[in-house]
Protein backbone atom coordinates (compact mmCIF):
# COMPACT_ATOMS: atom_id res chain seq x y z
CA UNK A 1 0.00 0.00 0.00
CA UNK A 2 1.23 3.49 -0.87
CA UNK A 3 0.68 6.31 1.64
CA UNK A 4 0.51 9.99 0.69
CA UNK A 5 0.59 12.93 3.10
CA UNK A 6 0.07 15.63 0.50
CA UNK A 7 -2.34 15.92 -2.41
CA UNK A 8 0.58 17.27 -4.46
CA UNK A 9 2.20 13.82 -4.33
CA UNK A 10 -0.80 11.86 -5.59
CA UNK A 11 -0.50 9.90 -8.84
CA UNK A 12 -3.27 9.60 -11.40
CA UNK A 13 -5.22 6.63 -10.10
CA UNK A 14 -6.52 3.93 -12.44
CA UNK A 15 -10.33 3.78 -12.07
CA UNK A 16 -10.17 4.82 -8.43
CA UNK A 17 -12.71 3.34 -6.05
CA UNK A 18 -12.75 5.80 -3.17
CA UNK A 19 -14.10 5.80 0.37
CA UNK A 20 -13.74 8.52 2.99
CA UNK A 21 -13.53 8.39 6.77
CA UNK A 22 -11.35 8.45 9.86
CA UNK A 23 -11.37 4.63 10.16
CA UNK A 24 -10.09 4.97 13.72
CA UNK A 25 -9.48 1.51 15.10
CA UNK A 26 -9.92 -0.23 11.72
CA UNK A 27 -12.33 -2.43 13.66
CA UNK A 28 -14.64 -5.22 12.53
CA UNK A 29 -17.27 -2.77 11.25
CA UNK A 30 -14.72 -0.88 9.19
CA UNK A 31 -13.52 -4.14 7.70
CA UNK A 32 -16.89 -4.75 6.08
CA UNK A 33 -16.56 -1.43 4.22
CA UNK A 34 -12.93 -2.03 3.28
CA UNK A 35 -13.78 -5.48 1.95
CA UNK A 36 -16.46 -3.88 -0.24
CA UNK A 37 -13.96 -1.23 -1.39
CA UNK A 38 -11.26 -3.75 -2.34
CA UNK A 39 -13.77 -6.09 -4.02
CA UNK A 40 -15.29 -3.25 -6.07
CA UNK A 41 -11.84 -2.06 -7.22
CA UNK A 42 -10.92 -5.55 -8.38
CA UNK A 43 -14.24 -5.94 -10.17
CA UNK A 44 -13.52 -2.95 -12.43
CA UNK A 45 -9.75 -3.50 -12.60
CA UNK A 46 -9.27 -0.32 -10.61
CA UNK A 47 -7.40 0.81 -7.50
CA UNK A 48 -8.80 1.04 -3.97
CA UNK A 49 -8.23 4.42 -2.32
CA UNK A 50 -8.99 5.48 1.26
CA UNK A 51 -9.13 9.19 2.02
CA UNK A 52 -8.63 10.17 5.65
CA UNK A 53 -7.64 13.34 7.45
CA UNK A 54 -5.05 14.55 9.95
CA UNK A 55 -5.41 16.03 12.48
CA UNK A 56 -8.81 14.63 13.41
CA UNK A 57 -11.49 16.96 11.95
CA UNK A 58 -13.09 17.38 15.39
CA UNK A 59 -9.95 19.18 16.56
CA UNK A 60 -10.39 21.81 13.85
CA UNK A 61 -14.15 22.28 13.76
CA UNK A 62 -14.17 22.55 17.56
CA UNK A 63 -11.64 25.38 17.45
CA UNK A 64 -8.79 23.12 18.43
CA UNK A 65 -10.11 22.75 21.96
CA UNK A 66 -11.84 19.39 21.76
CA UNK A 67 -10.13 16.38 23.30
CA UNK A 68 -9.87 13.51 20.84
CA UNK A 69 -8.81 10.10 22.13
CA UNK A 70 -7.83 7.92 19.19
CA UNK A 71 -7.60 4.15 18.93
CA UNK A 72 -4.85 4.29 16.27
CA UNK A 73 -1.87 6.44 15.43
CA UNK A 74 -1.42 7.14 11.71
CA UNK A 75 1.33 4.53 11.58
CA UNK A 76 -0.84 1.86 13.21
CA UNK A 77 -3.76 2.67 10.94
CA UNK A 78 -1.58 2.38 7.84
CA UNK A 79 -0.32 -1.06 8.82
CA UNK A 80 -3.84 -2.32 9.54
CA UNK A 81 -5.22 -1.00 6.23
CA UNK A 82 -2.32 -2.41 4.26
CA UNK A 83 -3.00 -5.86 5.73
CA UNK A 84 -6.56 -5.64 4.36
CA UNK A 85 -5.38 -5.19 0.78
CA UNK A 86 -5.95 -1.45 0.29
CA UNK A 87 -3.89 0.00 -2.59
CA UNK A 88 -3.61 3.65 -1.55
CA UNK A 89 -4.07 5.74 1.61
CA UNK A 90 -4.25 9.51 1.28
CA UNK A 91 -3.82 11.36 4.58
CA UNK A 92 -4.97 14.90 3.81
CA UNK A 93 -4.15 17.81 6.15
CA UNK A 94 -7.40 19.06 7.69
CA UNK A 95 -7.17 22.82 8.11
CA UNK A 96 -9.55 25.72 8.75
CA UNK A 97 -9.31 26.60 5.07
CA UNK A 98 -10.19 23.04 4.06
CA UNK A 99 -13.12 22.99 6.49
CA UNK A 100 -14.49 26.23 5.01
CA UNK A 101 -15.08 24.77 1.51
CA UNK A 102 -18.71 24.54 0.46
CA UNK A 103 -20.04 21.06 -0.23
CA UNK A 104 -20.01 21.72 -4.00
CA UNK A 105 -16.41 23.00 -3.87
CA UNK A 106 -15.39 19.97 -1.83
CA UNK A 107 -16.74 17.60 -4.50
CA UNK A 108 -15.64 19.51 -7.63
CA UNK A 109 -12.35 21.10 -6.54
CA UNK A 110 -11.17 18.42 -4.17
CA UNK A 111 -12.64 14.96 -4.70
CA UNK A 112 -13.03 15.07 -8.49
CA UNK A 113 -9.98 17.15 -9.38
CA UNK A 114 -7.68 15.32 -6.94
CA UNK A 115 -8.83 11.70 -7.10
CA UNK A 116 -10.78 11.40 -10.39
CA UNK A 117 -12.95 8.67 -8.83
CA UNK A 118 -14.83 6.08 -10.86
CA UNK A 119 -16.77 4.95 -7.78
CA UNK A 120 -17.31 6.57 -4.37
CA UNK A 121 -18.46 4.28 -1.56
CA UNK A 122 -20.03 6.28 1.23
CA UNK A 123 -22.44 5.99 4.16
CA UNK A 124 -26.03 7.16 3.82
CA UNK A 125 -25.48 9.69 6.63
CA UNK A 126 -22.07 11.00 5.50
CA UNK A 127 -21.89 14.80 5.71
CA UNK A 128 -19.25 17.06 4.23
CA UNK A 129 -18.41 20.64 3.33
CA UNK A 130 -18.86 23.84 5.31
CA UNK A 131 -21.36 23.42 8.14
CA UNK A 132 -21.75 19.80 6.96
CA UNK A 133 -24.18 20.87 4.23
CA UNK A 134 -23.26 18.13 1.75
CA UNK A 135 -24.91 14.72 1.85
CA UNK A 136 -25.34 11.49 -0.09
CA UNK A 137 -27.98 13.00 -2.42
CA UNK A 138 -25.71 15.89 -3.42
CA UNK A 139 -22.88 13.46 -4.09
CA UNK A 140 -25.21 11.39 -6.29
CA UNK A 141 -26.47 14.44 -8.20
CA UNK A 142 -22.96 15.73 -8.86
CA UNK A 143 -21.90 12.23 -9.89
CA UNK A 144 -24.05 12.57 -13.00
CA UNK A 145 -22.19 15.76 -13.91
CA UNK A 146 -18.68 14.54 -13.08
CA UNK A 147 -18.96 10.94 -14.20
CA UNK A 148 -18.56 8.91 -11.02
CA UNK A 149 -20.87 6.33 -9.49
CA UNK A 150 -21.95 6.43 -5.84
CA UNK A 151 -22.48 3.24 -3.87
CA UNK A 152 -24.09 3.35 -0.46
CA UNK A 153 -22.81 1.57 2.61
CA UNK A 154 -25.85 -0.28 3.98
CA UNK A 155 -27.52 1.40 6.96
CA UNK A 156 -27.03 -1.55 9.30
CA UNK A 157 -23.27 -1.51 8.68
CA UNK A 158 -23.03 2.27 8.90
CA UNK A 159 -24.94 2.36 12.18
CA UNK A 160 -22.73 -0.35 13.64
CA UNK A 161 -19.63 1.73 12.88
CA UNK A 162 -20.56 4.58 15.21
CA UNK A 163 -21.70 2.16 17.87
CA UNK A 164 -18.50 0.13 17.58
CA UNK A 165 -16.07 3.08 17.72
CA UNK A 166 -17.77 4.64 20.71
CA UNK A 167 -18.26 1.26 22.34
CA UNK A 168 -14.60 0.29 21.94
CA UNK A 169 -13.41 3.53 23.53
CA UNK A 170 -15.82 3.04 26.42
CA UNK A 171 -14.74 -0.57 26.93
CA UNK A 172 -11.06 0.42 26.99
CA UNK A 173 -11.73 3.23 29.44
CA UNK A 174 -13.53 0.71 31.67
CA UNK A 175 -10.74 -1.88 31.43
CA UNK A 176 -12.94 -4.36 29.56
CA UNK A 177 -10.10 -5.42 27.33
CA UNK A 178 -11.37 -8.75 26.02
CA UNK A 179 -14.66 -7.23 24.82
CA UNK A 180 -12.80 -4.32 23.18
CA UNK A 181 -10.41 -6.67 21.41
CA UNK A 182 -13.33 -8.73 20.13
CA UNK A 183 -14.83 -5.66 18.44
CA UNK A 184 -11.45 -4.56 17.12
CA UNK A 185 -10.57 -7.98 15.73
CA UNK A 186 -7.07 -7.74 17.21
CA UNK A 187 -5.33 -6.91 20.51
CA UNK A 188 -5.36 -3.20 21.32
CA UNK A 189 -1.80 -1.87 21.39
CA UNK A 190 0.34 1.20 21.88
CA UNK A 191 4.03 2.01 21.49
CA UNK A 192 6.38 4.05 23.58
CA UNK A 193 9.98 4.75 24.49
CA UNK A 194 11.44 3.05 27.55
CA UNK A 195 12.57 5.77 29.98
CA UNK A 196 14.24 5.87 33.40
CA UNK A 197 11.91 5.18 36.32
CA UNK A 198 12.27 4.96 40.10
CA UNK A 199 13.55 1.38 39.72
CA UNK A 200 11.56 0.16 42.73
CA UNK A 201 10.31 -2.88 40.82
CA UNK A 202 13.71 -4.51 40.69
CA UNK A 203 13.99 -4.31 44.49
CA UNK A 204 11.06 -6.73 44.83
CA UNK A 205 11.97 -8.97 41.91
CA UNK A 206 9.77 -7.33 39.28
CA UNK A 207 11.86 -4.92 37.20
CA UNK A 208 9.73 -2.84 34.85
CA UNK A 209 10.16 -0.89 31.65
CA UNK A 210 8.60 2.55 32.07
CA UNK A 211 6.95 3.69 28.85
CA UNK A 212 6.64 7.23 27.58
CA UNK A 213 4.00 7.48 24.86
CA UNK A 214 4.82 9.93 22.09
CA UNK A 215 1.28 10.22 20.63
CA UNK A 216 -0.69 12.51 22.96
CA UNK A 217 -4.04 11.65 21.34
CA UNK A 218 -3.62 7.88 21.75
CA UNK A 219 -6.18 6.41 24.13
CA UNK A 220 -4.59 4.79 27.20
CA UNK A 221 -6.80 2.08 28.76
CA UNK A 222 -8.15 2.18 32.31
CA UNK A 223 -5.83 2.09 35.30
CA UNK A 224 -5.08 -1.44 36.41
CA UNK A 225 -2.96 -4.53 35.84
CA UNK A 226 -2.96 -6.30 32.46
CA UNK A 227 -1.59 -9.43 30.84
CA UNK A 228 0.29 -8.28 27.74
CA UNK A 229 2.52 -9.25 24.84
CA UNK A 230 5.48 -6.97 24.18
CA UNK A 231 7.19 -6.59 20.81
CA UNK A 232 10.80 -5.40 20.98
CA UNK A 233 12.67 -3.52 18.23
CA UNK A 234 14.34 -6.76 17.09
CA UNK A 235 10.82 -8.23 16.56
CA UNK A 236 11.22 -10.61 19.50
CA UNK A 237 7.96 -10.98 21.41
CA UNK A 238 7.70 -11.57 25.16
CA UNK A 239 4.77 -12.20 27.46
CA UNK A 240 4.47 -9.95 30.47
CA UNK A 241 2.22 -7.88 32.69
CA UNK A 242 1.63 -4.15 32.82
CA UNK A 243 0.48 -1.64 35.39
CA UNK A 244 -1.22 1.60 34.37
CA UNK A 245 -1.86 4.11 37.12
CA UNK A 246 -0.45 6.14 40.00
CA UNK A 247 1.26 3.40 42.08
CA UNK A 248 -0.58 4.24 45.32
CA UNK A 249 1.51 1.80 47.41
CA UNK A 250 4.58 4.02 46.91
CA UNK A 251 2.60 7.29 47.00
CA UNK A 252 2.91 7.91 43.27
CA UNK A 253 1.51 11.20 41.95
CA UNK A 254 2.01 10.83 38.18
CA UNK A 255 0.14 8.37 35.97
CA UNK A 256 2.61 5.91 34.52
CA UNK A 257 2.79 2.81 32.34
CA UNK A 258 5.13 0.09 33.62
CA UNK A 259 5.70 -3.26 31.93
CA UNK A 260 7.38 -6.35 33.39
CA UNK A 261 8.58 -8.87 30.78
CA UNK A 262 8.66 -12.54 31.72
CA UNK A 263 11.99 -14.32 31.21
CA UNK A 264 13.75 -11.23 29.86
CA UNK A 265 17.09 -9.73 30.84
CA UNK A 266 18.65 -6.81 29.10
CA UNK A 267 18.67 -3.04 28.75
CA UNK A 268 15.71 -1.43 26.97
CA UNK A 269 16.39 2.21 27.85
CA UNK A 270 15.83 4.50 24.89
CA UNK A 271 14.26 1.75 22.81
CA UNK A 272 10.75 1.78 21.36
CA UNK A 273 8.53 -1.16 22.24
CA UNK A 274 4.94 -2.08 21.38
CA UNK A 275 2.57 -3.41 24.03
CA UNK A 276 -0.40 -5.57 23.03
CA UNK A 277 -3.04 -5.41 25.76
CA UNK A 278 -4.54 -8.88 26.03
CA UNK A 279 -6.37 -9.28 29.36
CA UNK A 280 -7.37 -7.06 32.27
CA UNK A 281 -6.30 -8.76 35.51
CA UNK A 282 -7.42 -6.41 38.29
CA UNK A 283 -7.80 -2.74 39.26
CA UNK A 284 -4.83 -0.86 40.68
CA UNK A 285 -4.74 -1.22 44.48
CA UNK A 286 -2.95 0.21 47.50
CA UNK A 287 -1.06 -2.37 49.56
CA UNK A 288 0.07 -2.10 53.17
CA UNK A 289 3.69 -2.85 52.29
CA UNK A 290 6.05 -3.72 49.45
CA UNK A 291 5.97 -7.35 50.66
CA UNK A 292 2.19 -7.42 50.28
CA UNK A 293 2.56 -5.93 46.81
CA UNK A 294 5.18 -8.55 45.91
CA UNK A 295 2.83 -11.36 47.00
CA UNK A 296 0.04 -9.95 44.82
CA UNK A 297 2.39 -9.56 41.84
CA UNK A 298 3.25 -13.25 42.11
CA UNK A 299 -0.47 -14.06 41.87
CA UNK A 300 -0.85 -11.64 38.95
CA UNK A 301 2.05 -13.28 37.14
CA UNK A 302 0.61 -16.77 37.57
CA UNK A 303 -2.77 -15.61 36.24
CA UNK A 304 -1.19 -13.70 33.34
CA UNK A 305 0.97 -16.64 32.29
CA UNK A 306 -2.02 -18.99 32.37
CA UNK A 307 -4.19 -16.68 30.25
CA UNK A 308 -1.47 -15.86 27.74
CA UNK A 309 -0.25 -19.40 27.25
CA UNK A 310 -3.64 -21.11 27.04
CA UNK A 311 -5.64 -18.63 24.94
Amino acid sequence: MKVYHSTDALPVFRRAVLTIGTFDGVHMGHRAIIAQLVQQARAIDGESVILTFHPHPRRIVAGGQREVSLLNTQEEKSLLLEALGVDHLAVVPFTDQFASMTAEEYVASFLVRTFHPSVIIIGYDHRFGRERQGDYRLLERLGIEYGYEVKEIPAHIQDSLAISSTRIRTLLEEGRMEQANQLLGYAYSFSGEVVQGAQRGRTIGYPTANLLLTEKDKLVPADGVYAVSVLLPDQQKYFGMMNIGFRPTVEGTVRSIEVHLFQFSGDLYGKRVTVECRYFLRPEMRFSSLDALKQQLALDEAKARSLLMHN
